[in-house]
């Protein structure tokens, strides 16, 4: 029954979703003129839409565990990252979240301008030592205004049971940012993964771990990031797919091919 209700209410989801954000954007564009947190409330309030409707007509839900470490303010986010949901759950969570994203992204019409409009922090990935500084500068500036950062370190969606390597753009803003840095894992992509028209219905978990030290060096830094985010996926994964079985063929398969794969190490350097 719960399989039946997926692909159903998936199909109503999508539908829902195109017809929705088709009349938000076009809203939005009417907002550009409009000071910034006009704008970042109509995209709380399309996330909202998307979040519900995800509720009824899917019956995907989700869970906030680690309350205790979000922080009322400026702090970079460092979350791990396996579906389109980690793009808008932050907005609702915080009421002026930036997010960082890939430079091309920003490119695009229509989106870039609602995007730039939100302040979010675009990146050249391939702009070496001035992106970095670039990334810094423009961080420091959502901070000071008291604003949360969200960056995905792996700058990718994965499969859940998958991990890349960690950017060091993460570590560039641990050590020039006077801000903690939260890790975040979660296990949406069970649920809703990667370029997957089917949605399964179910409760995706989102965990705020403990703020890292604020003393250690660059390569400590990253193993511990690493290593924190990763297993809380994982053991996020292994519960989501005991507790949702239709969820757990895509992890085996996920971790079997992972586990064939050379893996290339951590991005520490």
């Amino acid at each position: 029954m719960g399989g039946l209700r997926s692909i159903v209410g998936s199909g109503l989801y999508n539908i829902v979703f195109i017809g929705w954000t088709a009349v938000s954007v076009t809203i939005m564009l009417l907002l550009l003129p409009f000071p910034r947190p006009v704008m970042q409330r109509a995209v709380k309030i399309w996330a909202w839409s998307q979040h519900w409707a995800l509720k009824f007509l899917v019956g995907l839900d989700f869970e906030i565990r680690g309350r205790e470490n979000i922080v009322h303010g400026a702090a970079i986010y460092a979350s791990k990252h396996q579906s389109a949901w980690d793009t808008y759950v932050f907005y609702l969570l915080f009421s002026d979240p930036s997010y960082v994203l890939k430079k091309e992204l920003v490119k695009i019409p229509v989106w870039g301008w609602i995007a730039r409009k939100c302040a979010a922090i675009a990146v050249d990935r391939d702009g070496g030592a001035s992106a970095l500084k670039a990334l810094v500068r423009d961080t420091r500036q959502r901070l000071a205004d008291d604003r949360p950062v969200i960056i995905f370190p792996e700058g990718t969606r994965t499969q859940p049971g998958t991990h890349r390597p960690y950017h060091p753009g993460i570590a560039a803003l641990y050590s020039q940012c006077d801000a903690p840095v939260i890790p975040v894992a979660l296990n949406s992509g069970l649920f809703w993964g990667r370029r997957s028209y089917a949605k399964q219905s179910g409760t995706i978990i989102i965990e705020f771990l403990p703020p890292l030290p604020t003393d250690m060096k660059r390569r400590d830094f990253m193993q511990r990031l690493e290593t924190q985010i990763e297993s809380t996926a994982e053991r996020l994964a292994l519960e989501g797919a005991d507790r949702y079985p239709l969820t757990r063929p895509a992890l085996v398969q996920n971790r079997d091919t992972n586990e064939a794969s050379p893996s290339t190490g951590p991005a520490v350097d």
